[in-house]
């Protein structure tokens, strides 16, 4: 079975120069999506490619059918990382800014592409990195075509017509990644409508972080998941447009569980049809 992984800056700093690493720069900002690459101009790890949370790591949005964050064409995202350098022996190592929600769907991403092997998160991101001294370069590294070829595992992607058709059966374990005022319907910051999809748990996908905004531990992770049986139920993870449940998802799989599926249009795509059911307040007992 494959598991996430982490790497730190130390870890990093003596693996950079090693010809296999291939490093993905993922910031990016939802007030302002040009950040990202501006932020990767004037700074980044040395070697790091950067890959756009809408532009590489999304498809088109379609409004009235689409969630904010659609999939990208599994196809056109293969060519694009073979185009950067990505090799099927390549180490990745993927970083954000921020608490590792796009450097999550980077690391989904590829999961799905059928790369499970050799990649890793840097545990706090871009912030830990440069606390530890670690070298800051605006020099953007050669490109030399890799042999990455992406086979998309349909298996772990639910739609929304599957999700309405297993509601308020027993077998059903949806976890919601959003802030608990978002899920509750008591406040509603970005999608036009509030509230969560009926039977969901909240999960937070914040509570996978210590107060520094490292992952917690292993055995805490553990603790955390157990309480689903995500070796015994299938775990269906989705937030507001299919970003922050693949933090959920990572962490489920760094704590040793199966890697769960991905709705990934999320609440953003469920409420684009009136006919689909919705609900407020707290969910199950089970919720954390």
């Amino acid at each position: 079975m494959s598991h996430a992984q982490l790497i730190t800056c130390e870890q990093l700093a003596i693996r950079l120069s090693q010809p296999e690493v291939f490093l993905l720069d993922c910031r990016f900002a939802l007030d302002d999506p040009a950040y990202g690459r501006k932020a990767y101009e004037a700074g980044h790890l040395p070697g790091a490619h950067f890959l756009d949370l809408e532009k590489d790591l999304s498809g088109p949005v379609v409004p009235g059918q689409t969630g904010r964050h659609p999939l990208p064409a599994p196809n056109i995202l293969s060519q694009r990382l073979a185009g950067l350098g990505l090799n099927s022996d390549s180490h990745v190592v993927i970083y954000d800014d921020g608490n590792g929600s796009y450097a999550a769907r980077a690391w989904w991403a590829l999961f799905w592409l059928g790369k499970q092997e050799s990649v890793a998160l840097l545990d706090g991101g871009l912030s830990a990195w440069k606390q530890a001294g670690g070298l800051i370069t605006a020099d953007e590294p050669a490109v030399e075509p890799g042999d990455f070829i992406g086979r998309p595992d349909p298996a772990l992607v639910v739609d929304a017509q599957t999700v309405h058709a297993a509601l308020g059966t027993p077998g059903l374990t949806l976890i919601d990644a959003r802030a608990p005022t978002r899920f509750r319907g008591e406040a509603e910051p970005i999608d036009p409508v509030a509230g969560h999809v009926p039977g969901a748990s909240c999960w937070p996908f914040t509570e996978n972080l210590d107060e520094q905004g490292r992952f917690k531990t292993v055995e805490q992770l553990r603790e955390r998941f157990a309480r689903l049986a995500p070796e015994q139920r299938e775990v269906i993870a989705y937030c507001g447009s299919g970003v922050t449940a693949c933090h959920n998802l990572f962490a489920m799989s760094l704590a040793g569980f199966p890697v769960g599926k991905l709705y990934a249009g999320s609440w953003s795509e469920w409420i684009t049809d009136p006919q689909r059911p919705i609900a407020s307040g707290d969910g199950p007992a089970e919720a954390k």
